[in-house]
Protein backbone atom coordinates (compact mmCIF):
# COMPACT_ATOMS: atom_id res chain seq x y z
CA UNK A 1 0.00 0.00 0.00
CA UNK A 2 1.24 3.49 -0.85
CA UNK A 3 1.64 5.75 2.19
CA UNK A 4 -0.78 8.58 1.43
CA UNK A 5 0.83 10.69 4.16
CA UNK A 6 3.93 10.83 1.97
CA UNK A 7 1.76 12.27 -0.81
CA UNK A 8 0.63 15.07 1.54
CA UNK A 9 -3.12 14.59 1.26
CA UNK A 10 -4.60 15.46 4.65
CA UNK A 11 -8.23 15.25 3.47
CA UNK A 12 -7.64 11.74 2.18
CA UNK A 13 -6.35 10.76 5.61
CA UNK A 14 -9.35 12.37 7.32
CA UNK A 15 -11.79 10.52 5.05
CA UNK A 16 -9.95 7.23 5.55
CA UNK A 17 -8.98 6.74 1.90
CA UNK A 18 -6.49 3.94 1.38
CA UNK A 19 -4.42 3.94 -1.78
CA UNK A 20 -3.66 0.31 -2.62
CA UNK A 21 -1.82 0.78 -5.92
CA UNK A 22 -0.39 3.90 -7.50
CA UNK A 23 1.40 3.96 -10.84
CA UNK A 24 1.49 6.39 -13.76
CA UNK A 25 -1.13 4.23 -15.50
CA UNK A 26 -3.54 3.39 -12.65
CA UNK A 27 -4.42 4.33 -9.09
CA UNK A 28 -6.57 1.98 -6.99
CA UNK A 29 -8.06 2.78 -3.62
CA UNK A 30 -10.72 1.83 -1.11
CA UNK A 31 -12.90 3.67 1.34
CA UNK A 32 -14.86 2.28 4.28
CA UNK A 33 -18.33 3.86 4.37
CA UNK A 34 -18.41 5.23 7.93
CA UNK A 35 -21.26 7.20 9.59
CA UNK A 36 -19.33 10.49 9.55
CA UNK A 37 -19.06 10.46 5.72
CA UNK A 38 -22.70 9.50 5.10
CA UNK A 39 -25.96 11.31 4.54
CA UNK A 40 -28.71 11.20 7.18
CA UNK A 41 -30.01 8.18 5.20
CA UNK A 42 -26.84 6.20 6.01
CA UNK A 43 -25.61 6.33 2.40
CA UNK A 44 -22.14 7.51 1.33
CA UNK A 45 -22.28 11.29 0.81
CA UNK A 46 -21.79 12.57 -2.73
CA UNK A 47 -19.07 14.93 -1.55
CA UNK A 48 -17.13 12.00 -0.08
CA UNK A 49 -17.51 10.16 -3.39
CA UNK A 50 -16.16 13.16 -5.27
CA UNK A 51 -13.27 13.64 -2.82
CA UNK A 52 -12.39 9.94 -3.11
CA UNK A 53 -12.21 10.16 -6.90
CA UNK A 54 -10.35 13.48 -6.81
CA UNK A 55 -7.74 11.99 -4.49
CA UNK A 56 -7.05 9.08 -6.82
CA UNK A 57 -7.02 11.16 -10.01
CA UNK A 58 -4.77 13.77 -8.44
CA UNK A 59 -2.40 11.04 -7.26
CA UNK A 60 -2.13 9.69 -10.80
CA UNK A 61 -1.58 13.18 -12.17
CA UNK A 62 1.10 13.80 -9.54
CA UNK A 63 2.94 10.63 -10.52
CA UNK A 64 3.09 11.85 -14.13
CA UNK A 65 4.47 15.31 -13.35
CA UNK A 66 7.88 16.56 -14.36
CA UNK A 67 10.25 17.08 -11.44
CA UNK A 68 9.43 20.17 -9.40
CA UNK A 69 5.90 20.61 -10.80
CA UNK A 70 2.61 20.43 -8.94
CA UNK A 71 -0.96 19.75 -9.95
CA UNK A 72 -4.45 21.01 -9.20
CA UNK A 73 -7.91 19.95 -10.27
CA UNK A 74 -9.41 22.41 -12.76
CA UNK A 75 -12.60 20.53 -13.61
CA UNK A 76 -14.53 17.55 -12.29
CA UNK A 77 -17.76 15.90 -13.40
CA UNK A 78 -19.49 13.17 -11.43
CA UNK A 79 -22.21 10.81 -12.59
CA UNK A 80 -23.85 9.24 -9.53
CA UNK A 81 -25.16 5.80 -10.47
CA UNK A 82 -25.96 4.02 -7.20
CA UNK A 83 -25.55 4.27 -3.45
CA UNK A 84 -23.23 2.63 -0.96
CA UNK A 85 -24.57 1.82 2.50
CA UNK A 86 -22.89 2.63 5.77
CA UNK A 87 -20.71 -0.25 6.93
CA UNK A 88 -19.69 -1.33 3.43
CA UNK A 89 -16.51 -0.60 1.52
CA UNK A 90 -16.22 1.05 -1.88
CA UNK A 91 -13.36 0.52 -4.31
CA UNK A 92 -12.12 2.91 -6.98
CA UNK A 93 -9.84 2.73 -9.98
CA UNK A 94 -8.55 5.84 -11.70
CA UNK A 95 -6.95 5.69 -15.14
CA UNK A 96 -5.69 8.40 -17.48
CA UNK A 97 -7.65 9.42 -20.55
CA UNK A 98 -5.00 11.98 -21.55
CA UNK A 99 -1.60 12.96 -20.21
CA UNK A 100 -0.17 16.08 -21.76
CA UNK A 101 2.42 18.72 -20.97
CA UNK A 102 -0.08 21.14 -19.39
CA UNK A 103 -3.02 18.94 -18.36
CA UNK A 104 -4.10 15.41 -17.69
CA UNK A 105 -7.59 13.91 -17.66
CA UNK A 106 -8.53 10.98 -15.41
CA UNK A 107 -11.59 8.75 -15.18
CA UNK A 108 -12.41 7.10 -11.88
CA UNK A 109 -14.93 4.28 -11.47
CA UNK A 110 -16.21 3.69 -7.94
CA UNK A 111 -17.90 0.37 -7.16
CA UNK A 112 -19.50 -1.35 -4.20
CA UNK A 113 -18.31 -4.65 -2.72
CA UNK A 114 -20.83 -6.49 -4.90
CA UNK A 115 -19.33 -4.91 -8.04
CA UNK A 116 -22.25 -2.52 -8.69
CA UNK A 117 -21.28 0.91 -9.95
CA UNK A 118 -21.60 3.85 -7.52
CA UNK A 119 -20.16 6.67 -9.65
CA UNK A 120 -18.01 7.61 -12.61
CA UNK A 121 -15.91 10.75 -12.25
CA UNK A 122 -13.93 12.53 -14.96
CA UNK A 123 -11.50 15.20 -13.82
CA UNK A 124 -8.97 17.46 -15.44
CA UNK A 125 -5.71 18.25 -13.70
CA UNK A 126 -3.51 21.23 -14.56
CA UNK A 127 0.28 21.03 -14.35
CA UNK A 128 1.67 23.80 -12.13
CA UNK A 129 5.22 24.78 -12.97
Amino acid sequence: MVDIASLRQPLAQTLGIEILEATKEKVVGRLKVRPEICTSGHILHGGAIMAFADTLGATGAFLNLPEGAGTTTIESKTNFIGGAKEGTTVMAESTPVHIGRRTSVWTTKITREDGKLVAIVTQSQMVLI
